[in-house]
């Protein structure tokens, strides 16, 4: 983004992000419960082709002109990034283990791409901005009730996260490639690689993990179908704020979806708390004001 970005600009891609946020929030909080009920593969699928269908329906209203190749290859990789994120972020969750992946995969799928937005394409936040970003990643943390654990279902679910953080990364990194003449349907060619991939992945992966595949329900299928709309639109919030706001800012504000489902844990679920994760949606706030005003 060129250093005379008007800020006005600025203020609409920090919007933009933080819709994203709450739709990924709303995505994992839907995907999360439906995936110990039906099983993570099925789930994810499920969830890429509802984003497939959705936006394949929207992007001929919205974007102006025809796709070039090279975007379009640029969300399929996003896509390829995003199935094995989901896949193995659902794999870690229906082991119960949500506490330990999804910070894990969090602040994984943030650090990489604030690292090469600052080193290799030479972005410069703000120092206010700055202070945000460094603020953000251990709230993220904290929100989510990160812990290391112990024992072999804590360590399979920090590998978990490890990887949905890197593929969470690859999807970040290049949708923010795509060209604004794209529109979106460089977030349908990535639902598309996404369907294939997750498909592959999730037969692998549930022959591995078959006792906890259950019997198909078809109101868990519309769930899991909903949780992929959500993400795309998640997406293409964060590919238009990506547009108008430097990489690290967008990344960091749509990252902060963790913050979503630990709210509907407590007002929806009625779970309680812990004093860190209060803390932590505390800096997180702290974070996104800072950042959003920066």
């Amino acid at each position: 983004m060129s250093h005379a970005q008007r800020p006005a600009n600025l203020i609409v891609g920090t919007l933009l992000a933080l819709v994203s946020a709450l739709s990924y929030g709303l995505s994992d909080f839907v995907g999360g419960v439906v995936s110990r009920r039906v099983g993570f593969g099925r789930v994810a699928l499920f969830g890429q082709l509802g984003g497939f269908v959705g936006t394949a329906i929207v992007a001929p209203f919205v974007s102006h002109g025809v796709p070039q190749p090279t975007d379009l290859g640029w969300g399929a990789l996003s896509g390829v990034g995003t199935g094995i994120a989901m896949t193995f972020l659902f794999r870690g969750i229906s082991r119960g283990a949500m506490s330990v992946v999804v910070p894990v995969s969090a602040v994984g799928g943030v650090a990489l791409p604030v690292l090469i937005g600052t080193v290799v394409l030479g972005e410069h936040p703000t120092a206010l901005a700055w202070a945000g970003i460094v603020l953000a990643l251990p709230a993220l943390w904290l929100v989510a009730g990160g812990s290391t654990g112990s024992g072999p279902i804590a360590g399979a679910a920090i590998g978990d996260g490890l990887i949905a953080g890197l593929g969470i990364a690859v999807q970040y990194l290049a949708l923010a490639q795509a060209a604004p003449e794209a529109g979106i349907w460089p977030v349908t060619a990535g639902r598309a690689a996404a369907v294939v991939l997750v498909a592959l992945l999730a037969w692998q992966l549930a022959s591995e993990f078959a006792d906890t595949a259950p019997a198909q329900r078809h109101r868990d299928d519309l769930l899991a179908a909903c949780s992929g709309i959500l993400a795309a639109v998640a997406l293409v919030s964060y590919l238009f704020a990506a547009r108008t706001q430097y990489l690290a800012v967008a990344v960091v504000l749509s990252s902060l979806y963790p913050v979503v489902p630990v709210i509907l844990g407590v007002s929806a679920l009625r779970e309680r708390l812990r004093a860190s994760q209060i803390i932590g949606l505390a800096a997180a706030l702290i974070a996104s004001t800072v950042i959003a005003t920066s």
